[in-house]
């Protein structure tokens, strides 16, 4: 399979900064208008596109369109997976992308890395796949800001643990 460069991508699909959004620069005879909105929307959220019948998650083009270059993986800063404004992306790693994730929808201590344990609050963070406890407390205010805490000392992304 060929590499997918710059130049490629921007053959095939006009893509605006500002909003995020790609079209269609070159149909190649297909079915669409050049100037059509481009790709669709993945079910787990993120928009996709598809060059020579290989699919592609529209933040990684975007970053190629206007940088370059591919970084390993691409953090929506926002946590929202279809915000594809360049503004909003940026180069990251697995344990970067790990520190901003919105909060999942059955937490039910309103922190992530807390919860209610054999009668007291724990808290826990994961850092580079490996998992800290920080230790158990009597009330959930305590474990919330020993969490929080560790969030700063461990750079986690102020966006980190948000519902979205």
């Amino acid at each position: 399979m060929d590499v997918l460069t710059q130049e490629r991508v921007k053959e095939v699909f006009d893509y605006n900064p500002d909003t995020g959004v790609f079209t269609w620069a070159d149909t190649r005879g297909g079915n669409v208008k050049i100037g059509d909105v481009a790709g669709w929307r993945h079910s787990a959220g993120y928009w996709s596109l598809q060059i020579n019948k290989v699919k592609y998650y529209a933040h990684r083009l975007a970053w190629l369109y206007v940088y370059g270059e591919l970084p390993e993986e691409i953090d929506h800063i926002n946590q929202v997976k279809s915000d594809n404004r360049i503004e909003n992306l940026r180069p990251a790693n697995r344990a970067i992308n790990n520190q901003n994730w919105p909060m999942r929808k059955n937490n039910t201590s309103g922190c992530m890395g807390v919860n209610l344990h054999c009668g007291k609050w724990r808290s826990r963070i994961m850092v580079n796949n490996k998992e800290i406890g920080l230790g158990s407390y009597e009330t959930k205010a305590e474990a919330i800001a020993k969490r929080k805490m560790a969030e700063v000392i461990y750079g986690f992304h102020p966006n980190h643990g948000r519902a979205v």
